[in-house]
């Protein structure tokens, strides 16, 4: 903004234009600008004695801060006989704004002794109070606070809110609370630092306590600093929690780009993934303009989706906007790519980054991995060694699953061994499930048995869902029992240890056993996660669940669905029953399987795409073998690509053949 020439009656017309370059002075790229424009007021004002002299100078002081020019704003300060306490509040914003906090600090500290004319007011104790907090400074905050209550500044809502933040950062989030409730007038930024201060205490539920009471009173009314407030504490929210927040953010008159970021990471968090693009879409139709958190908080859950097209718009609007100089956004367009099945499209985005970090290249690795290239997994991690970039814990996640998918077994017992003696990474639990996994998927059951038995960590429910898992794919009755019988003393809520256990009876034709398991979950209130299937068309992901018939295409769906299985069944296709978990008739059996989510999307998009076009699926669970076999066949006779992302990794079938290689 151009500064009234009334503000400085006394400037001449070239005084005013110098001015007006001041102030459109805000960043790093300016400072030439900005000195040239210091140098020649100082020559026409004859500062320090011109009478628009200290008003200028608060003017540089700001512009120079904006410019990140602290030393140049603190010089100018200095050479200021005529220094205020507005001198140094402006300073004082510049410092807290760049994080340098403990100068802050220390200016904070030199303005009392240069006189009364530079006494701390109601605008500097707030930045005081700031840095302490950001500096875990709670003796000196108390000491600051104090001084405002003495000074009659403690009702200052500005003081107050900055006071619960100092409090409730430096650990003592009962004192922010109490000064919270003493206070006679709240406004919504009152209520929201007070949620944000639990949250970064990690009092995540008194931080969703207080969004409830503040919802519920209806006046303030939440606003975007409300929703980023909040969003830490929605890691794994509730449903009805998200729906709150979802009702509050729908009631908000005016959305601005934070709270759109908020709602999206909320549903990305809480793996959300269909509602996190819709409100994507609804965004773009809304005309709000995405950023770079925006873009990189959605794109993952494209990838969970397997919504393509629209990750394809995002990417280019990335390349239209020049965003592509963004780790952050590549690596998240590679997982993207690759999570939808387009391997080559991941590794051209990785192959065109300017600069890749560890995460760059853990995340190729892993791609390669899920979509069972377990030796083109290999060479890129030697390839990143081998340009001077040690791996990680997380780098050997990936290599290790990549081994594990692959069927890899020495390669992934090298690299689990040369953690600790390579690359001195002592392994954690994550490494011990990849390894119990690899040992099982290769047949070596009672080797994983043993390797879990003398781990030096106490085995979690990851590691031995690993080695029931693999008992389940080699019939493996004992062990898996063994492995049951802690997982279920671990995790005795948890869904899907169940279904293994389940399967393992009913491949052995133990129905009642299966029926045990049942009667056990329902007695337990426990119920099977069932399986959901989502697929993209046009501008809008399509959901099924087993024997779904609430698609407004439904009779159109099953009447195909019966014509792939009849044809299949040509080509020599048998149900395989002992995917079901139920001791029913053969024929119930069939039927069960017939209906499975994933078989009724891939029905779905066959009748609405092009001949030719790809088959993208994605799923919540693992398939099941006789889905699994059905979509080999059914890419035979559609002469389609079938993409089916499931939760553990990405199969692409084409002609009768998985990249699986039917190891999974």
């Amino acid at each position: 903004m151009n500064p009234p020439r009334s503000l400085f009656p006394e400037l001449p017309p070239a005084g005013h234009a110098l001015l007006r370059l001041v102030d459109s002075c805000r960043a790093p790229a300016h400072l030439r600008s900005l000195r040239a424009a210091h140098a020649r007021l100082l020559f026409l004002l004859r500062l320090p004695s011109h009478p628009a002299s200290a008003a200028v100078r608060v003017k540089l002081i700001q512009a120079y801060a904006a410019c990140a020019a602290l030393p140049a704003a603190r010089a100018v300060l200095d050479a200021s006989p005529d220094r205020t306490t507005v001198f140094f509040n402006v300073l004082l914003r510049g410092l807290t704004a760049a994080s340098l906090h403990r100068d802050a600090l220390l200016l904070f500290a030199s303005m009392r002794p240069q006189g009364h004319a530079c006494f701390p007011d109601h605008y500097t104790y707030p930045l005081a109070l700031k840095s302490c907090a950001a500096t875990d400074g709670l003796v000196l905050g108390r000491q600051i606070h104090s001084s405002t209550a003495r000074l009659g500044l403690d009702g200052n809502v500005f003081v107050a809110h900055s006071a619960i933040s100092m409090y409730a950062r430096c650990g003592r989030p009962d004192d922010a609370y109490q000064m919270f409730e003493e206070m006679q007038y709240r406004d919504v930024v009152s209520w929201n630092a007070m949620i944000s201060g639990f949250a970064h205490a990690g009092l995540f539920g008194r931080a969703m306590d207080v969004f409830r009471e503040l919802v519920a009173l209806q006046c303030p009314k939440p606003d975007a600093g409300t929703m980023a407030s909040i969003l830490p504490s929605m890691g794994k929210a509730r449903v009805e929690d998200i729906a709150l927040l979802k009702g509050v953010f729908d009631e908000m008159r005016f959305k601005g780009l934070i709270s759109w970021n908020a709602m999206l990471a909320v549903y990305t968090n809480n793996e959300m993934h269909v509602e996190a693009v819709e409100l994507f879409m609804r965004m773009q139709k809304d005309g709000i303009e995405p950023d770079a958190v925006t873009l990189a908080t959605v794109l993952p859950s494209c990838g969970e989706v397997s919504a393509l097209s629209l990750g394809k718009r995002i990417h280019e609007v990335i390349k239209r906007r020049r965003m592509c100089s963004s780790m952050l956004l590549e690596n998240a367009l590679m997982d993207m790519y690759a999570n939808c099945g387009c391997l080559k499209e991941a590794r051209d985005v990785f192959d065109s980054m300017g600069t890749r970090d560890v995460v760059s290249w853990t995340s190729i690795i892993s791609a390669y991995g899920r979509h069972g290239h377990g030796r083109e997994a290999i060479d890129l991690f030697e390839k990143m060694c081998g340009q001077g970039l040690e791996p990680d814990s997380i780098a050997f996640v990936a290599i290790l699953a990549a081994c594990s998918h692959a069927g890899l077994l020495d390669m992934g017992k090298h690299y689990f061994y040369s953690m600790t003696s390579e690359f001195h990474i002592a392994p954690k639990l994550e490494h011990y499930a990849c390894m119990v996994d690899l040992l099982g998927r290769a047949g070596c059951i009672r080797e994983a048995y043993d390797f879990i038995m003398v781990m030096p960590i106490k085995p979690n429910e990851r590691v031995w869902g690993a080695l029931l898992g693999a008992c389940r794919i080699h019939s493996n009755m004992d062990i898996g029992l063994l492995a049951a019988d802690s997982l279920l003393r671990l995790a005795p809520k948890q869904t899907g240890y169940y279904v293994l256990l389940s399967n393992i009876y009913a491949r052995a034709g133990r129905w009642a056993d299966v029926s045990m398991v049942r009667s056990v979950m329902e007695s337990k209130g426990i119920k099977k996660l069932p399986g959901v299937s989502n697929a993209e068309l046009g501008d809008r992901v399509h959901t099924f669940h087993i024997g779904d018939t609430s698609h407004p295409q439904s009779k159109m769906i099953y009447k195909k669905l019966s014509e792939l299985l009849r044809r299949i069944r040509e080509m020599g296709y048998n149900p395989e029953v002992e995917a079901t978990l139920h001791d029913v008739e053969e024929e119930d059996k069939e039927g069960h399987l017939s209906v499975h989510s994933e078989k009724l999307a891939i029905a779905f998009l066959l009748i609405n795409t092009n001949p030719g076009t790809p088959i993208r699926i994605t799923m919540n669970l693992r398939t099941c073998s006789d889905c699994h076999h059905a979509a080999k066949l059914i890419s035979t006779i559609a002469g389609r690509e079938i993409i089916l992302k499931d939760v553990n990794r990405i199969h692409y079938m084409v002609q009768g053949v998985c990249s699986c290689g039917d190891y999974w």
